[in-house]
């Protein structure tokens, strides 16, 4: 693959990128690299997430463990 690499003023790209602050006032390498045309297609075998169809937790889910419980887990 071909790039080309440059040293230059970040001053000099101030008219093109917004640069942060940290990079302004400084020498700076600006690699090129080129784009592949290349598109990936999205395959709609991809993963998703959803909610688990399963039966309401009952409110005793939510109760506090008793004292033992947490001491025991040094919680």
């Amino acid at each position: 693959m071909e790039c080309y690499r440059q040293t230059v003023s970040s001053a000099e790209l101030s008219s093109i990128f917004s640069l942060p602050l940290s990079l302004r006032n400084k020498k700076v390498d600006v690699i090129i690299l080129p784009v592949d045309n290349y598109v990936a297609e999205v395959s709609e075998s991809k993963r998703q997430f959803d909610f688990v169809d399963a039966p309401p937790l009952p409110d005793s889910f939510f109760d506090p463990l008793p004292e033992e419980e947490l001491q025991a887990w040094g919680l």
